[in-house]
């Protein structure tokens, strides 16, 4: 089952994090805000760490219904 992924726009600093982690999946916008670019553009494991690594929390990650993020 493929990941679901959702950004909060409203908190997203820009920090960039996200597209380090996965840059196939993750960008900034002309904002400097995250925004997905294609949601299985990387492996499920970088996807999760470019969560994880949010200093925000503003991705969450599911996996049908469980939040894995």
């Amino acid at each position: 089952m493929a990941l679901s992924i959702q950004i909060n726009r409203d908190v997203c600093m820009g920090s960039g994090n996200c597209s380090f982690w996965a840059p196939g999946v993750f960008d900034l916008d002309e904002d400097g805000v995250a925004f997905v670019t294609d949601p299985e553009g990387e492996s499920e494991d970088k996807i999760i760490l470019a969560a994880q690594g949010c200093p925000t929390q503003a991705i969450s990650v599911f996996r049908g219904d469980e939040k894995v993020v």
